[in-house]
């Protein structure tokens, strides 16, 4: 679900009117300016973990601002290192799952910072004991973009076009519509920070990237795309778009605090998502896209429609399926709703698009 107020764009649910998911609050990064925290200001700088990327910096950075404002207490950013910032193997080759991730995490546990900001859809399914989820703010634009040379669409690449993207999941679902659609296209595996990849562009090494809008809107080049591919055309990886705020589960003065950065509607649309993922025993690299709608009536929030897809590489085998519902109203619910539809998936043959599946 994109959790969506507008088809493809922001998530995030209009919560006047939409019946509020069990248990969450509804405030997303814009917390009121003034709030009365005077004890709380008396407790000092609060660490923000954060991984080293300009794209990490500026959205844990958003984050800063945003707990600053709620908690009166200032947020100093802590620059961590993570393993999957160093290697330069692909991702699916080093595990994928948790590269992103797992320093951070254990930085939490060690005490040297309070919380951490990871991108949603970089973070393993299952969730340690000993640490919460505290927060998933309102999510950004969950699609997938191209950035082209000379300002080209998709269906206007040229024969042959060199597509690049570190991303199974891409790599299928491009070649699987080039396949339906009489396209030609190399899909080229990459790695790197965005400049690097849209270097190749600019170098003439290749023909386009495909990249994630949200990352672009976070650093202030949205305006490098050339191509917003629709969701019917791509599936955006389970969670993209989303943050996910993190800290140890024993501090109940942080998470009261920190939880009035979730959006209810965002939350449960990606726990959707990532439950189908869980089901799937598939890791973050897998080619698995999936997408959680808000359907709404007017400002009235009516249902919610997940789509999953899977597929090999090639584009040459595809499942893709998906259900639509009343929009779940406990994390349970939503929960039940990824695992039926990736049941159905599996049924039609999933397990076997997508390689060596998650331990």
């Amino acid at each position: 679900m994109s959790v969506a107020r507008k088809p493809q764009g922001r998530a995030g649910g209009e919560t006047s009117s939409a019946r509020r998911p069990e248990g969450l609050s509804t405030i997303g990064l814009s917390p009121p300016d003034e709030v009365p925290r005077t004890r709380e200001q008396e407790r000092g700088t609060l660490r923000l973990g954060t991984r080293r990327s300009r794209l990490a910096m500026a959205q844990s950075g958003q984050v800063a601002d945003a707990v600053s404002r709620l908690t009166g207490r200032p947020v100093e950013l802590v620059e961590i290192t993570t393993y999957g910032d160093v290697s330069r193997e692909a991702l699916a080759q080093i595990g994928g799952t948790g590269v992103f991730v797992t320093t951070l995490r254990e930085s939490l546990l060690k005490g040297e910072i309070d919380f951490a900001v990871h991108s949603l859809k970089d973070l393993p399914t299952g969730q340690p004991d000993e640490l919460a989820l505290v927060a998933v703010p309102e999510r950004e634009d969950p699609r997938d973009v191209l950035v082209a040379r000379d300002a080209l669409k998709f269906t206007d690449l040229p024969r042959g076009a060199r597509i690049g993207t570190g991303s199974p999941r891409r790599m299928a679902q491009l070649n699987a519509y080039a396949r339906a659609h009489g396209l030609d296209i190399e899909t080229v595996a990459i790695r790197g920070n965005i400049d690097t990849r849209v270097r190749f562009v600019r170098d003439g090494e290749l023909d386009a990237v495909v990249l994630a809008a949200a990352g672009l809107q976070r650093i202030g080049r949205i305006d490098e795309v050339t191509d917003f591919l629709s969701v019917d055309t791509v599936l955006p990886a389970p969670g993209q778009g989303a943050l996910a705020i993190e800290c140890t589960a024993d501090n109940a003065d942080l998470i009261a605090a920190l939880g009035e950065l979730d959006d209810p509607f965002t939350r449960v649309a990606v726990t959707a998502e990532r439950s189908l993922l869980a089901a799937l025993e598939a890791g973050c690299s897998a080619p698995v896209g999936a997408l959680a709608d808000l359907l709404a009536d007017g400002q009235i929030v009516k249902e919610m429609r997940l789509r999953g897809v899977v597929g090999t590489t090639d584009g040459s085998r595809m499942v893709q399926l998906s259900t639509t519902g009343p929009v779940p109203e406990t994390y349970d619910q939503a929960m039940a709703l990824g695992r039926e539809l990736a049941a159905e998936m599996l049924a039609q043959g999933a397990a076997g698009l997508m390689g060596e599946r998650a331990q």
